[in-house]
């Protein structure tokens, strides 16, 4: 998924109906949607966001921080 996409700006996470971080990969595509508050990582399978609650995968403290780094300066 492109991070330019303008899709991104109206997925919400499904459980909070919050707004989601994209991940970035290493292609600069969006490989995953992260929920900081969750924190819960759901997953980009072949372009298509995987928004049910049982997709969303929890995340240790150690990954929040790296991918709350991530969108940072």
């Amino acid at each position: 998924m492109n991070p330019a996409d303008p899709l991104l700006a109206f997925l919400v996470c499904p459980l909070d109906k919050g707004p989601l971080r994209p991940v970035l990969s290493g292609t600069a595509s969006v490989e995953a949607l992260y929920n900081p508050r969750l924190r819960r990582l759901y997953p980009i399978v072949g372009g298509v966001p995987r928004l049910l609650p049982a997709s969303g995968a929890p995340v240790s403290a150690g990954e929040h921080e790296r991918l709350t780094r991530q969108g940072a300066p």
